[in-house]
């Protein structure tokens, strides 16, 4: 025999479905977005977005299919919308020596060429996501250290106790991967 809740009792329930699914989840998707995001205080602001929009998305009558993809790809949301609000892509300057270093600038179309521009710069960037998963981690925080973040080489040198050279030679490998993972969207965009 079903028995029916009243609003009440369904809302305690999903409270505790709530309460059930972050804490099962909080340390690997707070683990996730800290290897994205640099600040810690901004980590955990995202960490905290996400499980609002867990609430809120809880409280719809469709439910959640497979809550632990669906937390990872909000996440992954919101990241890419605080590397976008912010303008976060440093690139530098033509001229350091090695066309790898302006690549990105150059694939990236300006968000001030309209709304076509604006939406394949923003299908190029979530394509950048999913193709920087692929690499290998060293190769992933080189270029995300150089490109995204904006440090310099030495700086990373200084912080990991690699040599520049490394340094270099990893963020190549991730480039040109990343320039044969993405020139098919590319292609298709322009």
């Amino acid at each position: 025999m079903e028995t029916t809740l009243t609003p009440d009792e369904l809302m305690a329930d999903q409270d505790n479905h709530i309460t059930e699914t972050v804490l099962r989840e909080r340390a690997r998707l707070g683990s996730f977005i800290r290897k994205r995001v640099a600040d810690a205080g901004e980590a955990e602001d995202i960490l905290q977005d996400v499980f609002y929009e867990l609430v809120e998305a809880y409280r719809l009558p469709e439910p959640i299919e497979q809550i632990g993809a669906w937390l990872f790809r909000v996440a992954r949301n919101r990241i890419i919308d605080r590397f976008r609000k912010k303008k976060e892509l440093p690139l530098p300057e033509a001229g350091e020596g090695n066309d790898d270093d302006i690549w990105l600038d150059k694939l990236l179309p300006s968000t001030d060429e309209g709304p076509e521009a604006a939406y394949a710069r923003n299908a190029l960037l979530a394509e950048l996501y999913d193709a920087l998963e692929e690499l290998p981690e060293e190769q992933r925080d080189a270029f995300i250290g150089h490109e995204i973040e904006g440090r310099s080489f030495k700086e990373m040198a200084a912080e990991t106790g690699l040599g520049v050279n490394t340094l270099l030679a990893r963020k190549r490998y991730a480039v040109l991967h990343l320039r044969t993972r993405l020139q098919d969207i590319f292609d298709e965009l322009n």
